[in-house]
């Protein structure tokens, strides 16, 4: 089946007739992508399936506001990842627990998930992954699993390439530290 091109969903989408067609077209291209993306970053499935929802309505009311000025994948995973960080500072405060608490929680969710169904080395990388920054976290998920060029990471969070590689770098040997740590595990 041939993808299809972000500018005829727009097309579609700008003509009141055709809009229901536009966003299924969109849903179909992108809401796998933004799953994944906001898993990565919440872990909890129930939790990225009420996100989701969250996301494909923003991106359903402002849709007809979209400038172009970006590309269109790139507007609605800016949307997901701060639906995600909203999510999880309003669990932290909720919780009233720090992030590493929250990251701490997230992980032993993970492991109780019948959504997970990883083996030992991708749960210690999950975990890996839990222990960074939320900033380095996000970055690291959108290059590694998502296989983000730069450009398009910079586009999504409002960071300079510069700073996104030297983030991604000290990810990655973070995560490297993490799981080559004997002491550690899981």
């Amino acid at each position: 089946m041939k993808q299809v091109e972000d500018s005829e969903i727009l097309a579609l989408f700008a003509v009141e007739r055709t809009r229901n067609e536009a966003f299924n077209l969109l849903l179909k291209k992108y809401q796998q992508k933004i799953y994944w993306h906001i898993r990565r970053l919440v872990l909890n499935h129930d939790d990225c399936d009420d996100l989701l929802q969250e996301v494909f309505v923003k991106v359903w009311k402002n849709l007809d506001k979209f400038r172009s000025d970006s590309q269109l994948y790139t507007w609605i995973y800016r949307i997901a990842t701060n639906e995600s960080i909203t999510f999880l500072n309003k669990q932290k405060q909720r919780n009233n627990t720090p992030l590493d608490e929250v990251s701490s929680e997230l992980a032993d969710n993970l492991v109780s998930s019948s959504y997970f169904n990883g083996d030992k080395l991708e749960l210690k990388l999950q975990k890996a992954i839990l222990t960074l920054p939320e900033k380095q976290r996000i970055i690291f998920n959108m290059k590694y699993f998502d296989d983000m060029k730069y450009e398009e990471i910079s586009e999504v969070l409002g960071t300079s390439v510069g700073a996104l590689k030297a983030s991604f770098h000290i990810a990655a040997k973070k995560i490297e530290a993490f799981i080559t740590n004997d002491q550690i595990d899981y």
